[in-house]
C-alpha cells in the first residue's frame, strides 16, 4: 500500500411553533472543511505555493499534512515555512499524517519527536498515526503491544500540549483472534479516531454504530466518496453511495469537529474535482 499517509437551538417566541414548522429548529452542523493533501501528491512536490492558493480558492478552510520529514520539511519547505506559506492562504492545518514505524517497531520516540516539533510550528493540534504495518498486527497480542505504544506516544504528545489520534484502512476491522485493531485502539486508549469514512463502509461497518458505541471519540473525519460503478474507486462528494447526510446527522454524537475530504484517484481534473467536493460538503451536507 501506498505510504502515507460542522447547534442552532431555536427557543423563546420560536418554540411553541417548533412541532409545526420543524425547519426553523433543525440544527445546522458545526465543524471546518479541510482538504487530505495526499489528494494531490502529485502536484504539491512540484509547486506547493501554487497548489496551497488552489486549495483556498477552492473553499477549503483547513489542510490535513502528510509526508514530514525532519531533512525535507513539507514539500521542501520547513515547518516554519509551510505554516506561514498556509496562513498567507488563510488556511490552517488541525492535523498531520506523520510516520511513526520505529515507535511501533523498536519503542523509539525519534520520528514521534519530529512529528511534534512540526506540528507545534504549524499550529496543529492532532498527530495523526496514517497506517500500521502489517507486521506488527498479526495476533491479538500484537494489536495490545500496538494499543501500549500508542498510549506511551499520546502521554508525550500531551506534554507537549497536542493530541494523538489514528487514521484507518480497512485492515483496522478484520477480525483477529476475536477481536480487531479498531476495536482495541477504541478500547483501551484514549486517542482521537479520524474515522476514514470510505473505508469504513467498503469494509462493511456502520459508522454511526461506532459513534454510539464510543461517543465523542471521533473528532475528524475523511470524507471520502465511493463511486457507485467502481466501489474500489473514489469520486467526489456527492455523487458517490455513501449515505454522508445519514451519517452526518449523528455528527454531535460522533464529536466530529473537521471534515476532511480526501480522494485517492481521480476521472476528472483533480481541481475541479475538489472544488465539487468542497462545494457540496459546504453547501449541502454542512448547511
Amino acid at each position: 500500500m501506498t505510504t502515507r499517509r460542522a447547534f442552532l437551538t431555536q427557543a423563546g417566541l420560536f418554540a411553541t411553533g417548533a412541532l409545526l414548522m420543524p425547519k426553523l429548529t433543525s440544527a445546522k452542523i458545526e465543524g471546518k472543511v479541510g482538504l487530505q493533501l495526499y489528494s494531490l501528491r502529485e502536484q504539491l512536490p512540484k509547486d506547493p505555493k501554487g497548489v496551497i492558493a488552489k486549495i483556498a480558492q477552492a473553499g477549503y478552510k483547513e489542510v490535513e499534512t502528510y509526508g514530514y520529514s525532519k531533512e525535507h520539511g513539507f514539500f521542501g519547505l520547513s515547518a516554519q515555512e509551510f505554516g506561514k506559506l498556509l496562513k498567507a492562504n488563510g488556511l490552517t492545518t488541525p492535523s498531520g499524517h506523520y510516520n511513526m514505524d520505529s515507535l511501533f517497531a523498536e519503542g523509539k520516540f525519534g520520528e514521534l519527536d519530529e512529528a511534534i516539533e512540526a506540528a507545534q510550528l504549524t499550529g496543529q493540534q492532532y498527530v495523526t498515526i496514517p497506517y500500521l504495518n502489517e507486521k506488527f498486527r498479526k495476533t491479538a497480542a500484537d494489536l495490545k503491544a500496538v494499543a501500549a505504544k500508542v498510549n506511551l506516544a499520546a502521554e508525550r504528545a500531551k506534554r507537549a500540549g497536542l493530541k494523538v489520534a489514528y487514521h484507518n484502512h480497512d485492515f483496522e476491522f478484520a477480525n483477529i483472534e476475536g477481536t480487531s485493531l479498531y476495536e482495541v485502539l477504541a478500547k483501551e486508549t484514549t486517542i482521537a479516531l479520524e474515522m476514514d469514512l470510505y473505508w469504513a463502509v467498503r469494509s462493511n461497518q456502520d459508522p454511526i454504530k461506532w459513534f454510539e458505541k464510543y461517543p465523542g471519540r471521533f473528532r475528524m473525519v475523511h470524507v471520502k466518496d465511493m463511486d457507485k460503478a467502481e466501489p474500489e474507486l473514489n469520486t467526489e462528494v456527492g455523487k458517490g453511495s455513501i449515505d454522508f447526510k445519514k451519517i452526518f446527522a449523528k455528527a454531535k454524537l460522533a464529536g466530529i469537529k473537521h471534515y476532511i475530504v480526501e480522494q485517492e484517484n481521480f476521472k476528472i481534473d483533480p481541481y475541479l474535482s475538489i472544488t465539487e467536493s468542497s462545494k457540496y460538503l459546504r453547501n449541502v451536507l454542512l448547511a
